[in-house]
């Protein structure tokens, strides 16, 4: 009796045709297609791409979750990494080094960025401390006013390393600017999104604050000139 009814479910699965099902990727302009019996048996699986080829010479590893949405499939970001050849490589002797790891609310998700910076020449600690933190500020304002998918097309494309090398050329001309690894921990949650939005109305009220201290001394400075004017008509 068993081996009838494992006979029939063998004979099930040939009938079931497996085909090639795309996934939509907005974060890349690579085609992807999945093979599998139908949309629901892909959904939750994961992904690794190698961008090496499009990027041309850039080894990165692009990898990301697949769900439903609608009739069809689509990407989301898990993580962007450089891999570790890779950045050996461009390391050279008499350059130095900076790197950093911070968390940061995107408009969607919580992740973690850590940025890789590589001088021309040596360079005191001073100026390594400097290019740190301007890269940090830099990339807080950056991710906070986009996606996650928006900045892993950036990251891809390179205009975020782009952006952020310009930024720091003031400081230090760089010989290299990139992000390292770019990964999502989570959804945002309802309470940050809170804090967050407590936060840009203090800054707004601050704003309006200073505004009408800046306009205060202007009115002041008008009235003194229009009592000297009467004082010298009275002398007339």
């Amino acid at each position: 009796m068993a081996d009838k009814i494992m006979k029939v479910k063998q004979k099930s699965r040939k009938n079931i045709k497996k085909r090639f099902f795309d996934v939509e990727a907005p974060m890349t302009a690579n085609k992807i297609s999945l093979y599998g019996t139908s949309v629901e048996e892909l959904d939750g699986s994961v992904v690794k791409l190698d961008l090496t080829r499009s990027l041309r010479g850039k080894s990165m590893e692009l990898k990301m979750r697949v769900k439903v949405e609608g009739e069809g499939l689509k990407g989301r970001i898990i993580s962007l990494k450089l891999v570790q050849g890779f950045i050996r490589r461009a390391t050279r002797r008499g350059t130095d080094y900076v790197e950093d790891s911070f968390e940061v609310n995107t408009k969607d998700d919580r992740v973690r960025i850590k940025p890789f910076l590589i001088t021309r020449k040596r360079v005191s600690r001073a100026v390594r401390n400097a290019l740190r933190e301007s890269a940090k500020k830099f990339l807080e304002g950056y991710l906070k006013a986009r996606t996650s998918d928006e900045i892993s097309s950036d990251i891809i494309s390179n205009k975020l390393q782009k952006g952020l090398s310009v930024k720091l050329k003031k400081i230090y001309p760089l010989a290299m600017s990139e992000i390292r690894i770019f990964e999502v921990l989570g959804e945002k949650s309802v309470e940050e999104e809170v804090v967050e939005e407590v936060k840009e109305e203090e800054v707004v009220e601050e704003k309006k604050v200073e505004e009408v201290k800046e306009e205060k001394p202007k009115k002041e400075t008008k009235k003194k000139i229009v009592k000297k004017e009467v004082k010298k008509d009275s002398k007339k």
